[in-house]
């Protein structure tokens, strides 16, 4: 049996991170890019790092680190993800041979649970990052009963690991209203000022669009799949436009559900997937971000728009809830409920006053988001529990 370095880590350049990814690099994503950042910021520090993932033939973005390939099988009716099925003879070597002294589990499948017991079986700790609301998927898919079942498997999941990180005190609260594990911190979520900022509003690029200088813009940011909330997006549209207030919608993102999307928002502009300084424009050229999701753990897309001086009308949910101040920065708004969306999103459409001065507070909130603060936090975490490993073998 492998035994771990007798050498007790003490900085950040003497980890050696094992990370166990569902989907490292595959589609572009809030967990994936929050992955990649903080691979890059450990090697910048000058850790080991080396990922575990499935992979596919063309992905949607060259990987940071050094990523080894694991057995996987495509998702049944969303074949751009894919589970991880196991830890084969090979990259068990692999992980051998590259000795972490932390192991950190990303994704609740297969080989992220045979990770796990690796590990323990070596006395290495786990650290378990959350990104998404799994538990909360069902109910997009007509099977909102299978959601107790679901909670149950991924708290017996979470429980396996040593500690915990979520990326916000509201979702890390659910976690621990959920019994998921009594050692729960954050990683919260970073965003770079030198893309998202309102000076990369593009009135010429808006204008390109089809959309009007006078024109109030509400913008959805993110992939279009039914769980982002497109149909309670839809619906609170459509109320706007039965009740002749004057809006356009500009859609930014792709995915499964776009034709259906489409449909639903007869006159919207779909500007497709956009990244890097192209996203940065696009957020920009918003007047409200509208996110009905509940299934964000943190909300990337909310504060890019705060960054980009955009208010931001969300799920008063996971997430939303600890970067939107209601009546600040932005609105919440009880998950689902139509009409007050319609309410709440009336009073920006109408007032370019309340626009600019709940923008201007969103902006000043994203500057407490520093991307190498936080993801030092993630090293941190690392190495108290190598410290707490160490002390209990003792």
């Amino acid at each position: 049996m492998d035994s771990p370095s007798p050498a007790l880590p003490s900085v950040t350049s003497d980890l050696r991170v094992a990370l166990f990814s569902g989907n490292y690099n595959m589609v572009t994503d809030g967990a994936n890019k929050a992955l990649n950042r903080l691979v890059s910021y450990l090697l910048a520090q000058g850790a080991q790092v080396r990922i575990y993932s499935p992979t596919i033939a063309t992905p949607a973005f060259a990987p940071a680190g050094d990523l080894v390939s694991v057995p996987s099988v495509a998702i049944p009716g969303r074949a751009e993800y894919r589970i991880a099925m196991g830890l084969p003879r090979s990259v068990r070597r692999d992980l051998a041979q590259f000795a972490p002294n932390v192991v950190h589990v990303s994704s609740p499948d297969i080989a992220a649970h045979r990770a796990i017991s690796w590990a323990r079986a070596r006395g290495i700790p786990v650290l378990g990052s959350v990104h998404t609301r799994f538990d909360t998927y069902p109910r997009y898919y007509n099977m909102a009963w299978i959601e107790p079942l679901l909670t149950a498997i991924l708290r017996r999941f979470h429980r396996r690991c040593d500690a915990l990180v979520a990326p916000s005190e509201s979702f890390a609260q659910v976690l621990r209203d959920q019994r998921m594990n009594y050692d729960i911190s954050l990683w919260s979520r970073g965003v770079d000022r030198t893309i998202f900022n309102p000076q990369r509003r593009d009135m010429a690029w808006r204008r390109s669009l089809g959309i009007g200088d006078n024109e109030v813009v509400i913008g959805f940011l993110g992939r279009l799949v039914m769980e982002k909330g497109l149909d309670v997006f839809a619906d609170t549209v459509e109320e706007l436009s039965n009740r002749g207030i004057p809006h356009r919608v500009m859609v930014i993102g792709q995915g499964p559900a776009h034709d259906w999307f489409e449909a639903r928002l007869p006159g919207a502009v779909f500007a497709g997937f956009q990244a890097g300084a192209d996203l940065g424009r696009a957020v920009a050229g918003m007047d409200v971000l509208f996110n009905p999701s509940i299934t964000e753990t943190f909300g990337n897309v909310t504060l890019e728009a705060m960054a980009c001086g955009v208010p931001a009308v969300c799920a008063a949910a996971t997430g939303s809830e600890s970067l939107v101040d209601d009546h600040v920065n932005g609105r919440l708004i009880r998950p689902g409920a139509v009409h007050a969306f319609a309410e709440a999103l009336k009073a920006y459409l109408v007032s370019p006053e309340l626009r600019a001065a709940h923008g201007a507070a969103g902006e000043a909130r994203s500057l407490d988001f520093s991307w190498d603060r936080i993801n030092q936090a993630v090293a941190s975490t690392y190495l108290r529990l190598i410290r707490q490993k160490r002390r209990g073998k003792a």
